[in-house]
């Protein structure tokens, strides 16, 4: 065996070097001596500057999953927070939108108690206002259902009216409500007067050729009636006062085979809505009685004097 080859190193046992104490002792008189020498000299300073600008992009890389798990936290909880705001906004809106229908139906209802109100003064009958209820089962009438009746001294055939006009007539009386036949209704017929020409004539309700519309009938083929005619009440019938409006000539077809002319009225009161009415006695409670009924109830009344007189 060659003696180049022998391991000549002392064994571990036999190494000698710098005890673990001395060790300790330099390592700690060497961080006493760096930790004043920084605090004094900053000796330290431009290699913790090239440490902190070396490990930068390191601490970005790691704080990207940070990051990117708050940003998605911030706006799972964002769009969470926009939701509820969107739907409370939502409902708050369908309020706010449900109140100003409301408003508007009472300001048009107020608009029209208005007009009630401003109508009443100038008629010269007893009125009283009333609301619709309902309108009246029969699909082959027009007829409606008012909260006024026999408590509220409505008489039979007592005129129905609103602030556009005639709207038909009391023909059923109840304790609490009555029944209105309205001018549309085809066994409904209404005495009218023409305020252009001064002729008097009826309206009819159930005019053939549309819903809602009124017809005068026997008027002859030549009759002096223009399309718009004005006709309101001739005040005649001891039902209606006179000069309210009832309805206005739309179409008028004159016939050379017949000698009657065909005449179609639109009414001035549309009755679809209406909702308030006035009530207005009839003409002819206020009128005298008729001369041969006032002779016939002098003699009822002289009857049993006579008879008195008699015996005495």
């Amino acid at each position: 065996m060659a003696l180049g080859t022998l391991d000549r190193t002392p064994p571990p046992f036999f190494r000698q070097g710098p005890s673990s104490l001395t060790k300790l002792s330099f390592c700690s008189a060497l961080a006493v001596f760096l930790m004043v020498a920084d605090g004094r000299f900053s000796i330290t300073q431009p290699i913790r500057a090239t440490v902190a600008t070396m490990l930068y992009p390191l601490q970005r890389a790691l704080l990207v999953p940070v990051e990117v798990i708050g940003d998605g936290r911030d706006y799972l909880g964002g769009l969470a927070r926009a939701i509820a705001a969107e739907q409370a906004a939502r409902g708050e809106l369908a309020r706010l939108s449900e109140r100003a229908q409301r408003t508007d139906q009472l300001s048009q209802e107020n608009a029209r108690l208005r007009a009630l109100l401003e109508l009443r003064p100038t008629l010269d009958v007893r009125s009283q206002p009333a609301e619709v209820l309902y309108e009246a089962a029969d699909p082959y009438s027009r007829k409606v259902i008012i909260d006024r009746g026999v408590t509220h001294n409505v008489a039979l055939g007592s005129p129905v009216v609103n602030e556009a006009g005639v709207l038909g007539q009391v023909t059923r009386v109840y304790l609490q409500s009555s029944e209105v036949t309205l001018l549309t209704d085809r066994d409904a017929a209404i005495p009218v007067l023409n305020s252009r020409t001064q002729v008097r004539s009826a309206a009819f309700g159930g005019a053939t050729g549309g819903v809602g519309l009124l017809e005068m009938r026997f008027m002859a083929g030549n009759a002096d009636v223009q399309t718009g005619d004005l006709l309101t009440t001739s005040g005649v019938d001891g039902v209606y006062p006179p000069g309210l409006k009832v309805a206005s000539v739309a179409k008028i077809d004159r016939k050379i085979d017949s000698g009657f002319a065909r005449i179609v009225l639109v009414p001035a009161a549309q009755s679809d809505g209406v909702r308030h009415v006035l009530v207005l006695e009839p003409t002819g409670a206020r009128l005298p009685p008729r001369p041969q009924a006032a002779a016939s109830e002098s003699a009822a009344a002289s009857k049993p004097a006579g008879k008195k007189g008699g015996r005495k």
